[in-house]
């Protein structure tokens, strides 16, 4: 993550990718989720563009998101454009190694679709978390109400102690049958994955962690994990930081996630039983004053000023471009009318995740954030109104009202 004050100093685990390619009705769709920070602007295009085109899709059809690991990439080539301006070559990523990991993603897809399995049902199950996730959002004794219960707080003894607030609970799981035979499980849940981090060790953390874990119970099932719309969620009520919470946490993910699998239901699934809906979202740029181009290209080009600002005046510059090109977000669902797949954009809040399932009504509805990442935190309205701030926050503070105008009409479609 380009901001983080330790560069990459050591790996202690690998960064994957797992995804699957669904073909056979209409063009093919395909699922990719990377243990990386963000994907954004020209990169995510980049992405799409390389995987639609080797798949013979749309890129629209490409859900790609991050799981959103710290200790992981964060790419978008027009800030590394801006950077590039200034002397500041590589500073937020290698583009080299961010072209090659499509390569070899590339090559693992074509090499999936060349064996592919007849899918002939579908299975959705979910099972509450214990123990892992919490809410950002604290109210002090004093009744003031504040954002700061990051993922790493549970040394604080108050935040600890806080009630886990707004969360949405539950692990889902989507998964895809040959008959009787598992193909692949498709598991979602919404929290920041993070437990200790920051330091310079690479780490898909503990959502990677769990995500092994369950490849271990059958390796004869493919296992996908992406994260849910979890912008104001973190573990911090049950994590202070320290490496030994890194099992415990995953440990708890894996219980949820083997709960869900064995609460599972299968249905027969047909072509005519599955939909693709897009429908393109515009959200306006953050208009505080130091988001000006004027204010942005002076941070940028003023080598007084810390690295982390540069970086982050470059990924603004970048999104403003994209905002003033009328280049949209592509909100898009994939619906099995047994369960739906919707994917949203950046640090996405849970409360977007409830609206989708209340939407949905019984119909479950699978959420997930850090699709197009430019946006960085959106909040909804309540959080808004309650001051939200943070400097990861692109979107003008009327951006929660076109969100959610956009997720009512794409789940309002058949």
């Amino acid at each position: 993550m380009g901001i983080l004050p330790t560069k990459s100093l050591t790996v202690d685990d690998p960064l994957e990718a797992h995804g699957f390619v669904l073909s056979g009705v209409d063009k093919p769709i395909v699922l990719l989720a990377l243990d990386w920070c963000e994907i954004r602007n020209g990169a995510y295009d980049e992405w799409r563009d390389a995987l639609a085109k080797a798949a013979g899709t749309d890129p629209a059809r490409i859900l790609l998101s991050s799981l959103h690991q710290h200790d992981a990439p964060v790419t978008d080539s027009g800030a590394q454009d801006y950077l590039d301006q200034v002397g500041m070559s590589g500073e937020l990523y290698d583009r080299e190694f961010n072209a090659d990991c499509i390569r070899r993603v590339i090559a693992a897809m074509k090499t999936s679709m060349a064996t592919a399995i007849p899918v002939t049902h579908l299975g959705h199950g979910q099972a509450k978390v214990l123990h892992v996730a919490s809410s950002r959002k604290i109210i002090s004794p004093d009744g003031r109400v504040s954002f700061n219960r990051y993922s790493s707080s549970g040394g604080d003894k108050f935040l600890q102690d806080t009630d886990e607030g707004d969360i949405d609970p539950l692990l889902r799981t989507i998964s895809f049958w040959n008959n009787d035979d598992p193909i692949l499980a498709l598991h979602s849940y919404a929290t920041h994955p993070m437990s200790h981090y920051g330091k310079g060790a690479v780490s898909a953390d503990f959502v990677g962690r769990a995500r092994r874990l369950r490849e271990q119970d059958d390796k004869h099932i493919a296992q996908v994990y992406v994260s849910g719309c979890s912008g104001d969620v973190t573990a911090g009520k049950y994590n202070d930081g320290t490496p030994a919470m890194r099992p415990l946490l995953a440990d708890r993910l894996h219980t949820a996630m083997k709960a869900a699998w064995e609460a599972t239901v299968k249905t027969p699934l047909t072509p005519a039983m599955i939909s693709f809906r897009n429908v393109p979202l515009t959200l306006p740029f953050n208009d505080d004053p130091e988001f000006s181009r004027e204010s942005l290209m002076q941070t940028l080009q003023d080598a007084a000023r810390p690295e982390r600002d540069r970086i982050l005046a470059a990924m603004s510059l970048s999104s403003l471009d994209r905002i003033e090109r009328g280049q949209p977000i592509d909100l898009v669902c994939v619906d099995f009318s047994v369960a739906r797949i919707v994917l949203m954009p950046g640090e996405s809040f849970v409360g977007y995740q409830q609206l989708a399932q209340k939407l949905s009504g019984d119909v479950m509805t699978m959420s997930i954030g850090y699709g197009e990442c430019w946006p960085g935190y959106i909040p909804t309205q309540l959080a808004f109104d309650e001051n939200f701030d943070h400097d990861w926050r692109w979107v003008a503070k009327s951006a929660a009202a076109p969100l959610e105008t956009a997720l009512r009409e794409l789940l309002a479609k058949k």
